[in-house]
């Protein structure tokens, strides 16, 4: 026999409202770690600190662009901290970290593992608020 009609109950809902609020946690203590790395990174930067001096140097393109890179690192960091605009900080910064991973594989050496996890971290915030993109999207249309 087939049963054409669900019956709700209460008990049944319990443990996915647990998971949608171990999800999001789990999302914004990811947006504060990453925002609070973005915000440290990208004000040394904007500051002038000698090591990032040095090494905008050995890329050789001038400090125009770690100015230009500490810009978008704070302003996506604070976007990360804002709602309504955390999937659009994300999705600024996973081209940046690919920029990052590929200059240092390529140009001044060093490990690039911090530049991969900063980028897992603005890609699983951008998946988790994907729907605000295609919110965003379809507004634009």
């Amino acid at each position: 026999m087939t049963t054409l009609f669900a019956t709700y109950s209460p008990a049944a809902t319990l443990p996915s409202a647990r998971r949608s609020r171990s999800g999001a946690i789990a999302l914004w203590t990811t947006q504060l770690l990453v925002a609070g790395m973005f915000l440290f990174a990208g004000s040394l930067k904007l500051a002038g600190a000698p090591p990032m001096v040095a090494m905008f140097d050995a890329i050789g393109v001038g400090q125009w662009f770690r100015y230009l890179t500490g810009s978008i690192e704070v302003v996506s960091g604070l976007a990360l901290l804002v709602p309504s605009l955390a999937a659009f900080g994300a999705l600024l910064l996973i081209p940046t970290m690919l920029g990052a991973i590929a200059t240092h594989l390529f140009i001044v050496g060093g490990t690039p593992v911090p530049a991969v996890l900063l980028l897992i971290g603005s890609v699983a915030i951008a998946w988790a608020r994907r729907h605000q993109l295609v919110g965003a999207l379809a507004r634009f249309n």
